[in-house]
């Protein structure tokens, strides 16, 4: 019986990866290093030109086949990469881990992770953890940590915002059964998506104010960190130019296409969320405080409303 087999809970790490070599031997490293090692690696990658695919197997020769599986993605971007890991029914552990390529876990991720979901006591709830980051510099030096989000996690917060990057992200089997039920949706991010399912189902998402890996920026980067100033200024930009509608449109379509998997109570606040997005000026600013939408910061509320009286949600 080796380790993974033991009554000791596993982890199934699910990575995308896609020329990722110049920081893919780091992340595996520091995943080699957690304290708590009962976990196995799923490597999908869509389609790396570089020289990935060889560090991978480099790492799969070191920890054996049974700790490091590699396969090919389906190279239709880095959302429905992960998606297609998470709604494959094959794929079996007791909890299931989210990872980028080009992080650096700190060596007691999935310990602290693992300790937030087992507050719930409830196995059969969909339970998810996320939070903070340190976001470093290529050469992992500290330029500062993404937001720390204190108001409560809900329903109606997910609706208009993403409050944990997917490289933070870990959930338990009840979860990804809700992920296997909606399929490969079509979203803006997968975690993103996990956030709303879950607390659409009535599920408890945990959030981390303490950051569990160092979120490394560089020129590659498919998606890069959202606390900069500039950051901020875009996501306004976003409003006008109607990205933000355009990415509830998307959202919104997946959800109400999965209302079934929704509690009664989610179901009718997003029947109200799509009233609220086409009503007329007076109706919308009614519906907002009807449908209590929020995001976490003030600056975020305040381009909530202004998305509302330009239409533009």
């Amino acid at each position: 019986m080796n380790k993974f087999q033991r009554v000791t809970p596993s982890v199934y790490i699910l990575m995308s990866t896609y020329n990722g070599d110049k920081f893919l031997a780091e992340q595996l490293q520091s995943i080699e290093n957690q304290t708590y090692q009962y976990w196995k690696v799923l490597i999908s990658d869509d389609g790396s030109s570089d020289n990935t695919l060889n560090i991978a197997r480099k790492f799969q020769e070191k920890w054996g086949d049974d700790k490091l599986q590699i396969r090919q993605g389906p190279q239709e971007g880095f959302c429905r990469n992960f998606l297609s890991m998470a709604c494959d029914p094959t794929i079996r552990a007791d909890y299931y881990a989210f990872s980028d390529q080009d992080d650096v876990w700190l060596s007691d991720k999935l310990e602290r992770a693992l300790s937030y979901i087992n507050k719930s006591n409830e196995s059969k709830l969909p339970v998810a953890y996320g939070g903070r980051t340190q976001i470093v510099d290529e050469t992992l030096k500290p330029l500062s940590l993404s937001p720390d989000f204190t108001l409560p996690r809900s329903f109606r917060n997910s609706l208009v915002q993403s409050i944990a990057g997917g490289n933070t992200q870990v959930f338990n089997q009840a979860t990804k059964n809700l992920l296997e039920q909606a399929g490969i949706v079509e979203v803006i991010s997968h975690d993103w998506w996990l956030y709303q399912i879950v607390q659409g189902a009535g599920g408890v998402f945990y959030y981390d104010p303490k950051p569990s890996l160092l979120y490394r920026q560089h020129s590659n980067a498919i998606v890069g960190a959202n606390s900069s100033i500039r950051a901020r200024i875009d996501r306004i930009f976003y409003v006008f130019t109607g990205r933000f509608k355009n990415w509830n449109d998307i959202n919104y379509a997946a959800l109400y296409n999965n209302r079934r998997l929704l509690t009664k109570d989610s179901q009718d606040i997003l029947e109200l969320f799509g009233r609220f997005r086409g009503a007329k000026f007076k109706d919308r600013i009614r519906l907002l405080e009807v449908c209590g939408l929020y995001r976490q910061t003030w600056q975020g509320t305040l381009s909530l409303w202004l998305a509302t009286i330009i239409n533009k949600i």
